[in-house]
C-alpha cells in the first residue's frame, strides 16, 4: 500500500496532500490580508506577558491593555507582584472583572516564578505549564511571542476556524493543537495563531461570519455557512486592529 493509501481520513474527504497545500494557502493567504498580525497584548517583558495573559481570561485585550501599565508601574517584575498587598491589587485590576480571582491568580503565579525559577518566566513548555493558572495556551503565547520559540495558541477563535477549514474535528484545544501542527510548518506556527484569531475576531465571527468578505474563501469548505452577499457581508467585518 502506498502512504496514501494507508492514511487516515481527512475531515474533508480530500486527500492528505491537497488538506496541506489548501491550509498553508490559507495561511499565506490571511498572511496578505493582515500584515501586521501579532500579540495583541502589550508589554515589554516575558513577565508582562505572562501576567497580562493570564489576566485576559473573560475580559478582553482593550481591557488588559488599559490595565496593565498602571499594574506594571506598581509591580515591575515577579518578586515586586508576589508581595503585593491583595487590596491594593484588587483596585488595579476592578476594570477587569473577576478581580478578587485575579489578584489571588497573579499573586499566587509570581509567587511560583520567584520560589522556583528566581523571578524569572521559564523559555521550556514542561516549565511554564507547571505555574498555577498556566496551561498550554498560555505558554504557547509566552513562547511564540516573547521567546520567539514556536507554538500554536488554541483559543475559541483559532479551534472554531481550524475546523470550519477543515483542518480538524477535534474539540479538545491540545488535539486541535497537534492535528494543525502536522500540516502547518514548525516555523509558522506563531504567526498562524495570530492569523487565526485575527481572522476569527474580524470576518469569520462565531454566529454570523462574513463569507462575501473572506479573503480565503474560495479555499473555505465552510464557505455559505454565514452572509455570502459582499455588500451585506463587509458590513459584518469588525475594524482591527484591537478589540
Amino acid at each position: 500500500m502506498t502512504e496514501s493509501e494507508t492514511a487516515p481520513p481527512t475531515p474533508t474527504g480530500e486527500s492528505r496532500l491537497a488538506l496541506v497545500r489548501r491550509a498553508r494557502r490559507i495561511d499565506r493567504e490571511l498572511a496578505k490580508a493582515y500584515p501586521d498580525a501579532r500579540a495583541e497584548l502589550d508589554f515589554t517583558t516575558p513577565f508582562e506577558l505572562l501576567v497580562a495573559t493570564v489576566l485576559s481570561a473573560q475580559t478582553t485585550d482593550v481591557r488588559v491593555n488599559a490595565t496593565t501599565p498602571t499594574l506594571f508601574a506598581r509591580y515591575p517584575d515577579a518578586e515586586a507582584l508576589a508581595a503585593a498587598d491583595p487590596a491594593e491589587l484588587e483596585e488595579i485590576l476592578k476594570p477587569l472583572g473577576f478581580f478578587r480571582a485575579k489578584t489571588r491568580a497573579v499573586i499566587g503565579l509570581a509567587q511560583a516564578l520567584v520560589e522556583r525559577f528566581d523571578g524569572e518566566v521559564p523559555p521550556r513548555m514542561e516549565d511554564l505549564v507547571t505555574l498555577p493558572g498556566v496551561g498550554r495556551k498560555t505558554a504557547n503565547v509566552v513562547l511564540g511571542n516573547a521567546f520567539g520559540i514556536p507554538g500554536i495558541t488554541v483559543d475559541t477563535h483559532f479551534g472554531r476556524l481550524a475546523r470550519r477549514f477543515g483542518w480538524t474535528t477535534a474539540e479538545d484545544p491540545v488535539k486541535v493543537e497537534h492535528e494543525v501542527g502536522q500540516i502547518i510548518p514548525k516555523k509558522d506556527w506563531t504567526m498562524l495563531s495570530h492569523h487565526l484569531v485575527w481572522h476569527g475576531r474580524r470576518v469569520c465571527h462565531s454566529r454570523r461570519p462574513a463569507c462575501g468578505a473572506c479573503p480565503v474563501a474560495r479555499w473555505c469548505p465552510s464557505y455559505g455557512i454565514g452572509e455570502t452577499d459582499p455588500v451585506a457581508a463587509a458590513k459584518l467585518v469588525k475594524p482591527g486592529p484591537r478589540g
